[in-house]
C-alpha cells in the first residue's frame, strides 16, 4: 500500500519480522477477505490508519519469498490509499515507520544494492537496512525511484 502525505513522502516501516528491510504497509489474505479488506485491514494492524480511499495502481505476481511454509513467490496488488489518522504503529508487527521522500528512497535502494553485492554484511544489514528488494521494484516500476 502506498500511503504518501502532503509533503509527497511515503509510509514506510520496519517490521519485526522477515523480511528485513523498510516496507511499506502490507500483508497477507485472510481466508475469504478481498485483496481490499486484507489492505484496509493491514493498514489499520500495522499503523493505525483508516483507509478512506484505495486505488489500485499495479498487480503482479513475484517470486519473492515468503516467511509462509512453502512460500516462495506472492500475488500483489499495490493500492494508492488515502487515510484518515494519525500513525500509531503495532509494536508485535512494525519496529518503527517513516516518512520518507525521494531523496531518502533513492539512499534507501542504494543500500539494498550494497546488501545485494556483498558490499555490506548480514548483520550491518540487520542494524540499519535498506528497502526491501521488492519494495524497491515496485519504486522502480512505479516511476517513483
Amino acid at each position: 500500500m502506498l500511503v504518501k502525505d502532503l509533503k509527497g513522502r511515503y509510509l514506510l516501516i520496519e517490521r519485526m519480522k522477515y523480511p528485513i528491510g523498510f516496507a511499506c504497509p502490507a500483508g497477507h489474505l485472510e481466508e475469504g477477505e478481498s485483496f481490499e479488506q486484507a489492505a484496509k485491514r493491514e493498514l489499520k494492524e500495522e499503523v493505525g490508519l483508516e483507509a478512506v480511499s484505495l486505488k489500485e495502481i499495479l498487480h503482479e505476481k513475484s517470486q519473492n519469498p515468503c516467511r509462509r511454509k512453502g512460500g516462495d513467490w506472492h500475488e500483489w496488488k499495490i493500492y494508492e490509499i488515502k487515510t484518515a489518522g494519525e500513525v500509531i504503529i503495532e509494536p508485535t508487527e512494525v519496529k518503527k515507520y517513516l516518512w520518507s521522500g525521494p531523496k531518502n528512497l533513492r539512499k534507501l535502494a542504494e543500500r539494498t544494492a550494497e546488501r545485494e553485492s556483498g558490499k555490506i554484511s548480514e548483520s550491518e544489514w540487520n542494524a540499519n537496512p535498506g528497502i526491501e528488494p521488492v519494495w524497491r521494484d515496485f519504486f522502480k516500476e512505479l516511476g517513483i525511484l
